[in-house]
């Protein structure tokens, strides 16, 4: 292919979702079942297009009929497709969610020999990375060989060529040998990232040491009770070389952290919560679009907390990803930046 000049590549899961119709209603009870997309990456890639970013995912797709569903969405939502290989004797992942706000969320993930973890190294030479400002990771593709060590070598080829790298932590419990083994695994690879983002149960997840720290609660994969040492782990993130973590902590906004700097709190907006998964892709979005757009971290969180605010007002995740003029009417609204 000829040159090409990007703003985003996204790498890791993605699958379709199948979301309960029946906003409110305990999971057993629910009568049918709305299909969506999602996955950490292919989240944000969607709010990334939607806001005007150039963007492109690289995921693997079964040679199944979700596959084309997925490819579908893709290609019209403007995101670029060339390096999302079709993978033979592999399934497209899928993912069944209830939703019982305000605060009950459960999932069950199908990913039994899904297609995006057999991601490898030849998937990641196809991929011209000196074409991107920036790439985004999430923690979920580090869980399983071969897509383990094709992020690591994703990773050595971004640092060669100075591209920022981004690193959604993504805890997802079930889908480790080990609750423990995620953090092993993100601690080796914090000193390749440029910027960290997660949850406080997310960063606690990073430095578990004791499976009992851990506790899910209706099936809430997404959203674990995780006790541990925040001002700890955030030290570790920050003592590991990155250049700036950000904290998201939902409707009190979120933080960031810059070695030497300290905490810069940056309030949210507060709304009336339909569905909080996708939250944090949506942050994620809005937050590397400002970056990407020379804005300051304040400002780029603001944007984050905007996108996050808006997509947990909706029923899904990348199918609800607001555009940039929703954003910018939301945000002038409550205050500006």
């Amino acid at each position: 292919m000829g040159e090409v000049s990007l703003d985003l590549l996204t790498i890791g899961r993605s699958s379709i979702d199948l979301y309960s119709a029946d906003i409110g209603s305990p999971f057993e009870q629910i009568s049918a079942f709305n299909a969506f997309v999602g996955g950490c990456p292919l989240n944000i890639a969607t709010g990334s297009s939607r806001l005007g970013l150039k963007t492109a995912l690289l995921t693997g797709l079964g040679y199944d009929k979700v596959g084309d569903f997925i490819e579908n969405f893709l290609k019209t939502e403007n995101i670029k497709t060339d390096w999302v290989p079709r993978i033979k004797g592999t399934r497209t992942s899928a993912v069944i969610l209830g939703i019982e706000p305000p605060d009950r969320f459960p999932l069950v993930y199908y990913r039994d020999n899904c297609a995006d973890i057999q991601i490898d190294l030849d998937h990641i030479d196809a991929v011209p990375f000196e074409a991107f400002k920036a790439v985004v990771f999430s923690g979920t593709a580090f869980s399983k060989d071969p897509s383990r060590t094709a992020m690591l070598y994703a990773l050595e080829k971004c640092r060669k060529l100075g591209i920022t790298t981004l690193l959604d932590l993504d805890f997802r419990a079930d889908q480790w040998s080990d609750p423990r083994a995620f953090g092993i695994v993100i601690r080796a690879a914090l000193p390749l990232f440029t910027i960290v983002l997660g949850t406080e149960e997310e960063l606690l997840a990073t430095y578990l040491t004791d499976k009992k720290q851990l506790e899910i609660k209706h099936q809430q994969i997404s959203a674990p009770e995780i006790r541990g040492d925040i001002d700890a782990a955030i030290k570790g993130v920050l003592e590991s070389g990155v250049q700036t973590l950000v904290v998201k902590r939902g409707k009190d906004g979120a933080s960031y952290f810059k070695p030497g700097e300290g905490e810069t709190k940056v309030p949210g907006f507060p709304v009336d919560v339909v569905n909080v998964l996708g939250a944090g892709d949506a942050f994620c979005a809005g937050y590397t679009f400002g970056l990407l757009k020379g804005w300051s971290h304040y400002q780029s969180v603001r944007m984050g907390n905007a996108c996050g605010a808006i997509i947990v007002t909706r029923e899904g995740c990348a199918n609800f990803m607001p555009t940039y003029e929703e954003v910018i009417e939301f945000v002038e609204a409550r205050g500006g930046f």
